[in-house]
């Protein structure tokens, strides 16, 4: 086999993709998808409180950014029912094609928004709108980049090959993130806890009109793929479901109840350690909700660094899920992540370096655990309701996890008084959920997906 193109399977010697294309179609929608996700998970906790929640208690208009964050949580799993619709029916290319553009129109679009000061009630509303179509467009985002890397994979590398989309978490969060970063240091603020005035009037736009330029590549890079021989074959045999998602309720509901437990401590340390962790790093240990009292730019600064670990780590996952399964890897990940519920505590009061150990062993187990779920999700079925079913656990999944983790982590911060113990119990408890899940599953590894 030539070293540009991959297989279908084993018994396949059948050229569908070149390897490097498989690798950026899956990377590159993913990074962009991701990468305004978080554009938009930082704009609400420095920005929106500011512009589009005014309110006299600052916890109530950081409370009312979260619940939007968290409303395009709410709208991922249409997304997943509508793309995934398409994309067992019509083909993973022209629907992965739809989900990036939807996203990057949002995205800008939310770069043009008036503001409360200027709009009134309309700005959040608008807000609102726009914040459903990001979560809309993830919905069928992420499962069809896991296909296109999952379904094009060289026999037995499957999991490796999964990463692939995954690595958008952490290059998106990188890119996202630093670009704040710059822009606030061009724009310095004298009040630490607030950005500076030139940020809150126009800097804040860059970060959302700056993803058509990268949606403009990740539209080129996917236009030049392929359809994958799974669903070929699909075709080919009469396979085609009339309603994917009727079929996937039908036959493999055990399977889309087991998917989405999988990803439960995986959403809810993910969003923590991203969204949650931002509030509390900066929050002043005076304020009404203490926190670590960082200035912005030092504590994102410690994030990006832990998300280094995050990046690394999912790479390292993919040959472990490979080598010694799905399952039995991830059993051994989320105890580790219960375990480090418990010990918030102890490495957020001692100091920089317990709030970097924390950083960093959170970053590293949220690639471990993030990175099989590529192939795992995928695995659980048949390539015709494959889109549909492995689409609806990733994002119902969302909804139990993501959603909600920012909002129950700042009533539980401000429940405690100002600790994180309850915060960190909270992750446990949810990493125990998904423990219970996978002990109860089967192990995905050697199955065959392309029939």
């Amino acid at each position: 086999m030539s070293s540009t193109t991959v297989v279908a399977s084993a018994d396949e010697h059948h050229a569908v993709n070149p390897r490097s294309r498989v690798i950026l179609a899956s990377l590159v929608g993913t990074t962009i998808e991701f990468y305004d996700f978080y554009v938009y998970a930082t704009a609400a906790v420095l920005v929106f409180p500011h512009l589009f929640f005014p309110a006299s208690d600052p916890t109530t208009a950081l409370l009312a950014s979260f619940a939007v964050f968290g409303a395009a949580m709410v709208a991922r799993p249409l997304g997943a029912i509508f793309f995934g619709h398409l994309g067992d029916k019509k083909g993973r290319k022209i629907t992965l094609v739809g989900a990036l553009l939807t996203m990057g129109i949002a995205t800008f679009l939310i770069g043009l928004l008036p503001t409360y000061a200027t709009a009134g009630w309309l700005a959040p509303t608008l807000l609102v709108v726009l914040r459903l179509a990001q979560g809309f467009a993830l919905g069928g985002e992420w499962s069809g980049a896991a296909l296109v890397a999952t379904e094009n994979a060289p026999a037995g590398k499957r999991a490796v090959y999964g990463t692939f989309p995954q690595l958008g978490a952490p290059i998106g969060f990188i890119i996202a993130n630093g670009l704040f970063l710059i822009i606030a240091a061009l724009m310095p603020s004298s009040d630490p806890s607030r950005p500076s005035d030139a940020f809150l009037a126009w800097g804040w736009r860059i970060p959302f009109l700056f993803s058509a330029v990268m949606v403009i590549v990740g539209l080129w890079v996917r236009f030049s793929l392929v359809e994958s021989k799974a669903f070929e074959n699909t075709v080919k045999r009469g396979g085609i479901q009339k309603v994917p998602l009727v079929a996937a309720f039908k036959s493999y509901w055990r399977e889309m109840i087991l998917g989405t437990f999988y990803m439960l401590a995986t959403y809810v340390l993910f969003y923590l350690m991203t969204t949650f962790s931002l509030s509390y790093g900066r929050a002043a240990t005076t304020a009404p909700l203490p926190g670590l009292g960082y200035d912005y730019r030092t504590f994102v600064m410690m994030m990006i660094c832990g998300v280094v670990f995050f990046g690394i780590f999912t790479m390292v996952s993919g040959p472990w899920a490979d080598r010694w399964g799905r399952r039995r890897t991830l059993i051994w990940i989320t105890s580790a992540i219960a375990l480090f519920g418990l010990l918030w505590v102890p490495l957020l009061s001692a100091g920089t370096v317990g709030v970097v150990a924390w950083l960093f062993i959170g970053f590293a187990l949220m690639g471990l655990t993030f990175g099989p779920m590529g192939a795992l999700l995928p695995e659980l079925f048949p390539a015709n309701v494959r889109y549909t079913g492995s689409g609806m656990a990733y994002n119902v999944s969302s909804i139990l996890g993501a959603a909600v983790a920012p909002f129950i982590a700042v009533a539980l911060w401000s429940y405690g008084g100002g600790s994180p113990f309850w915060v960190g119990v909270y992750l446990t408890v949810m990493a125990l959920f998904t423990l219970v899940a996978l002990i109860l599953g089967k192990e995905t590894r050697d199955i065959d997906i392309h029939h």
